[in-house]
């Protein structure tokens, strides 16, 4: 038995509350995982886990070997650290997590440019319109926007992406330029089927938020399918601009109502709290950083450049 593995997984186990999310974690196989659990609770001559059909509960023991095995890891972490801050090129996997639309929009079409400084990491990359958890998932960092829900994460603001309504050419060409929001009642508007209040687009102002109703034939829970729909002319929608931003520059579509924009969507890096950030972690992250906060087509317009974060000495 390899005992600091077993340790990993027993904190990974405690952790998830299951043997079948740390297989899936480890591509390794539950009866594996309970094997080393048990061979460690041999070992040490004492009893870890309850187990029962529909729960795991940490023995008194348990509980004290728990928190000396997450400070063990730890110590180990930060020597790993340290050594890869010597190492000239940083290497390993890096597991990410996006929605399926910025992932596909954004993350891929860069890659080349990563690995062209990077080499040596490799990208797990997962594509997902629900909202991962990142600890029981193995993910290193999620790109997530909007506002993001209370927890123990880190979350690293990269850039802002206007929200925008716009339409194709062709369509305000036959149904004409709405000129207020309230207008939209009379239009074709693509409906995104997963957003709450589906029925009601929210607008600005003079800094107050509205709402009208809006309504159509088409609703989508796919933000691609809502892109393609606008493309093809068949109606209004209010989208970020990351996802529209490049059919704008192309003249393909055409913003509209601008004087009402709604508030822009945070677009932020989350990842797991801890130590120390591993070095290809960190260059993933800034090297996005950097590359999104240049792209128009997510802001509007190219930002400055940010100072990148010095790694702790």
């Amino acid at each position: 038995m390899d005992r600091l593995t077993a340790m990993k997984m027993f904190v990974r186990v405690v952790e998830t509350g299951s043997f079948s999310a740390v297989a899936r974690e480890l591509n390794s196989t539950q009866p594996t995982i309970s094997k080393n659990i048990a061979e460690l609770e041999s070992w040490l001559g004492a009893k870890l886990l309850n187990r029962s059909t529909r729960s795991l509960r940490l023995t008194e023991t348990g509980t004290d070997y728990y928190e000396r095995c997450v400070a063990i890891l730890q110590d180990v972490e930060e020597a790993e650290h340290v050594v890869g801050q010597l190492q000239t090129q940083p290497k390993g996997q890096v597991r990410v997590s996006a929605v399926v639309a910025f992932g596909s929009q954004h993350i891929v079409p860069r890659l080349d440019r990563f690995y062209a400084s990077y080499p040596d990491i490799r990208v797990d990359l997962r594509l997902n319109d629900r909202v991962v958890d990142l600890v029981e998932e193995g993910v290193d960092v999620a790109f997530r926007m909007g506002t993001l829900a209370d927890s123990s994460l880190i979350a690293r603001k990269i850039c802002s992406s206007p929200v925008i309504a716009s339409a194709a050419p062709a369509y305000l060409k036959q149904y004409g330029i709405p000129s207020h929001p309230r207008e939209l009642k009379d239009h074709n508007y693509i409906v995104h089927s997963d957003t709450k209040g589906r029925q009601e687009a929210v607008f600005q102002d003079d800094g107050e938020a509205f709402h009208v109703r809006v309504d159509g034939n088409l609703s989508t829970n796919s933000s691609e399918a809502m892109r393609a729909a606008l493309r093809a002319g068949l109606g209004i929608s209010v989208m970020p601009h990351w996802l529209v931003g490049d059919l704008l520059e192309s003249g393909e579509l055409v913003e509209i109502l601008e004087d009402f924009k709604p508030s822009p969507l945070e677009i932020y890096a989350v990842y797991p709290p801890g130590r120390h950030l591993p070095s290809r972690v960190r260059c993933l992250i800034d090297f996005f950083t950097q590359e999104f906060r240049q792209c128009p087509a997510i802001n509007g317009r190219a930002l400055p450049e940010l100072p990148l974060p010095q790694a702790a000495g």
